[in-house]
């Protein structure tokens, strides 16, 4: 299939929730917080702590801004991403001198997209709209704001190490949410999907993370198959080296985002939205945390069921562990919810679901 072709198909999910495309955990995780009582207060408390116009002005200085004038290749595949993911309003975006292929979308009051002049250099069209729709299903979740918190509170942890209490109450916090964000980046991988709508090009901008841009000696099967390879293989010793791995990074490994990419395609969930069933926004009021929790309880679940991991099929031989930790994993995002919250009371829904957090 042609470029063109790929163009032609491509169909406006119109309306669509962000709820479409959020992993269940990562739903969650939003739904949850949202509906806090104060939390947005607490937000804006850090926002007064941490100069979000110093950072939008270090990027206006130092990278090139992107419009119709300027990269305005790189314009054009945003605002079809963005057609795609029916989002009117384009964020600004910006290209920082970096040869690697990365992106990000920061900021509070006013998130922004920051992508690399190597994702111009080694990504062809399909594989450049797809990580833009990546960015911004970041921007359209809401992920955004959480992010720069992530990068504040790790900051502190860092300023406080010399506080062995608070240094670790900050660690803490900061792992907690740092196993939401890779989440999160597998929410992300899907709206970027649902952008560009070519399973092909998702698969090889994974590949092309994980190697480099010229794919011309790569295949995407040996590719997948090394993915399940990373999941199953060695004994405890390895499972214990790739926990340690994973709790150190705010993203998934590459071949792990291309595996799970592909799981998403084949259960059915992607055909489904592109044929038209899939949440919209008008429905975001009716979001039950209750029944997210659960949602993202079944998620640990079925994960830990089909793990090949040694460590995993042990714990499963031990004992039904797949239903203890599904329930475990529910009981603890209830409790954190309730920690957070206090004494407050809530009707249990969302209304700021799939909305730009502009």
């Amino acid at each position: 299939m042609t470029t063109n072709d790929v163009q032609r198909r491509r169909v406006v999910l119109t309306g669509i929730s962000s709820r479409a495309w959020e992993h269940p955990a990562d739903r969650g995780a939003l739904v949850a917080l949202r509906e806090l009582r104060g939390f947005d207060d607490a937000l804006k408390s850090l926002h007064a702590l941490w100069n979000e116009r110093a950072w939008r002005l270090e990027f206006l200085g130092n990278a090139i801004r992107v419009d119709h004038r300027q990269f305005p290749r790189v314009h054009r595949l945003m605002a079809e991403a963005a057609a795609s993911l029916d989002l009117a309003e384009l964020p600004e975006l910006y290209v920082q001198s970096d040869r690697a292929i990365n992106g990000m979308c920061i900021g509070m009051s006013k998130p922004f997209i920051v992508i690399n002049r190597g994702c111009l250099e080694l990504l062809d069209d399909e594989e450049l709209r797809c990580l833009l729709g990546h960015e911004l299903g970041h921007l359209i979740s809401g992920h955004a704001v959480y992010r720069t918190m992530v990068l504040i509170l790790t900051d502190w942890a860092v300023r406080l190490s010399w506080l062995p209490v608070g240094s670790m109450v900050l660690r803490a916090i900061v792992a907690a949410l740092m196993e939401w964000w890779r989440k999160a980046e597998l929410s992300a991988d899907r709206a970027g999907l649902l952008a560009c709508q070519d399973p092909a090009a998702s698969l090889r901008l994974s590949m092309k993370l994980a190697g480099g841009g010229d794919l011309s000696e790569v295949d995407t099967t040996a590719f997948l198959e090394q993915a399940a390879e990373f999941e199953r293989a060695g004994d405890l010793r390895d499972s214990l080296i790739k926990i340690r791995m994973v709790t150190a990074r705010s993203h998934p490994m590459p071949v792990a985002r291309a595996a799970e990419v592909r799981a998403w395609i084949d259960s059915g969930e992607y055909q489904r939205i592109l044929g038209g069933e899939y949440p919209r926004r008008s429905d975001d009021g009716d979001a039950s945390v209750s029944e997210e929790i659960k949602a993202a309880a079944a998620s640990y679940r079925e994960a830990f069921s089909r793990s090949q991991d040694p460590l995993v099929a042990l714990l499963r031989k031990l004992g039904d562990g797949a239903s203890e930790v599904g329930d475990w994993v529910g009981a603890g995002a209830g409790r954190m919810r309730g920690w957070m919250r206090g004494n407050g009371n809530s009707n249990g829904t969302d209304s700021t679901e799939g909305k730009s957090p502009q």
